[in-house]
C-alpha cells in the first residue's frame, strides 16, 4: 500500500486524529493553512471526487457530515468553517486519495485562490 492516506486510515503512520468512524478518519494537517485545519479521508481508496461513483454515495455523505462533526468537536460549528474538496492538479490537488479540508479559527476570505 503506497497510498500515504492508506496508511494513515490504516494506522501504519500515525496522525493526530479528531474523529474516527468505520468508514472515515479526520486528522490534523501537518501544514496547517488556518488555525484549525483538518483533513477528513474516507477509509476506502477513492482517488479523487472526479472518481467517485454512485456506488460510493454512501461514503461521500459520511464524510461530509464527519465534516459537520469535526467543526462541532473543535467549537467552530457556530461562527463557521469552510470544506474544500481539490480535485485534480489544477484543482490543487496534491495527495491522489479522497478527502476534505476542514479550515477554520479565523475568518476565511473569498476567492480562496
Amino acid at each position: 500500500m503506497s497510498c500515504i492516506f492508506c496508511r494513515i486510515a490504516s494506522g501504519e503512520i500515525p496522525s493526530h486524529r479528531v474523529l474516527e468512524t468505520e468508514n472515515v478518519v479526520a486528522f490534523h494537517d501537518l501544514s496547517p493553512q488556518a488555525p484549525i485545519h483538518v483533513l477528513v479521508i474516507p477509509r476506502a481508496h477513492i482517488e479523487s471526487v472526479g472518481a467517485a461513483q454512485p456506488e460510493h454515495a454512501a461514503v461521500l455523505g459520511e464524510l461530509l457530515l464527519a465534516c459537520r462533526q469535526v467543526a462541532e468537536q473543535l467549537r467552530v460549528l457556530e461562527s463557521g468553517f469552510r470544506v474544500v474538496l481539490n480535485t485534480g492538479p489544477n484543482g490543487g490537488q496534491t495527495v491522489p486519495h479522497l478527502h476534505a479540508h476542514v479550515l477554520a479559527g479565523r475568518h476565511l476570505t473569498w476567492p480562496p485562490g
